[in-house]
């Protein structure tokens, strides 16, 4: 009776085990999607890309094979399905000028828990001018939790107008992946009541924003012709195309390059312009 009973308890042992694995295999995963900015034309197509990630035990992966979806004034507009790395592609073709506010969202799906995230889709003529700002030079401490004075009241007359502003910002792993940092960013920028303008997230140096220059200006964004930034690296960007540069504040002796312009403050930087 012992042996029969010793083997009837590994039997449920073996039951409840399998009973709960199976359970815990059917409970959705926790996900997290982020989303970048996106910018285009009227009546041309956007490319919005969003990556779902999931985390199971202490690991975090793409999660491919999922649902995304796209909205727009509160409507899905596009769906797409996650690539192996948990990224997915939606177009979207907006038909006017200005700022789209976007939402994307995982679809129905029994594996990861709902979820969802949202960016700017910045929508632009090509023939507006444009002018980028070095986030660095809009933040009084190297923190960024104070602004430079008078940096959203003189950059709001110089976009109210006139320029359509990109805003640059350095990649930073410590604060987490290019779209976490183009997340904080924007709400930043929103705390701070600075224009809305299109967030790109670069590495550092010259050579980084210059390659986005040059892919800018391939890509037809050829009114884009000065940059207000802090860094001789971001000046020397601009310069090297034969573009203007302004840097803001005044840079320490010899930072500034040769043919650079320098403003004291933000409320001489439309002078310099």
């Amino acid at each position: 009776m012992s042996v029969l009973f010793r083997r009837a308890g590994l039997f449920t042992v073996l039951l409840f085990l399998t009973a709960a694995t199976i359970l815990s295999a059917a409970e959705p995963v926790p996900g997290t999607l982020t989303v970048h900015d996106s910018l285009t034309a009227p009546n041309q197509p956007a490319t919005i890309e969003a990556t779902l990630t999931g985390k199971k035990l202490l690991t975090e992966s793409g999660q491919g094979g999922e649902p995304i979806e796209l909205l727009v004034a509160g409507k899905v507009v596009v769906t797409s399905m996650t690539d192996g790395n948990g990224r997915a592609v939606l177009s979207y073709i907006p038909k006017a000028k200005g700022v789209v506010p976007f939402t994307v969202r995982v679809g129905t799906t029994p594996s990861i828990s709902a979820t969802e995230t949202g960016a700017n889709l910045i929508v632009w003529e090509h023939r507006s001018p444009m002018m980028a700002v070095e986030m660095a030079a809009l933040m009084e401490d190297a923190e960024g939790r104070r602004p430079m004075p008078d940096a959203a009241e003189e950059l709001g007359k110089l976009t109210q107008f006139y320029y359509n502003v990109l805003y640059v910002v350095t990649e930073d792993k410590t604060v987490g992946t290019n779209d976490q940092v183009n997340a904080q960013a924007r709400q930043w920028l929103k705390d701070q009541k600075f224009p809305v303008g299109h967030i790109l997230v670069l590495p550092s140096g010259s050579e980084g924003f210059g390659a986005k220059l040059d892919e800018l200006h391939a890509a037809g964004w050829k009114t884009l012709k000065i940059g207000v930034g802090r860094t001789k690296a971001f000046a020397e960007a601009f310069l090297q195309r034969r573009l203007e540069a302004v840097m803001v504040p005044e840079p320490a002796k010899g930072e500034a390059p040769r043919k650079a312009k320098v403003a004291k403050e933000w409320k001489d930087v439309r002078k310099r312009m």
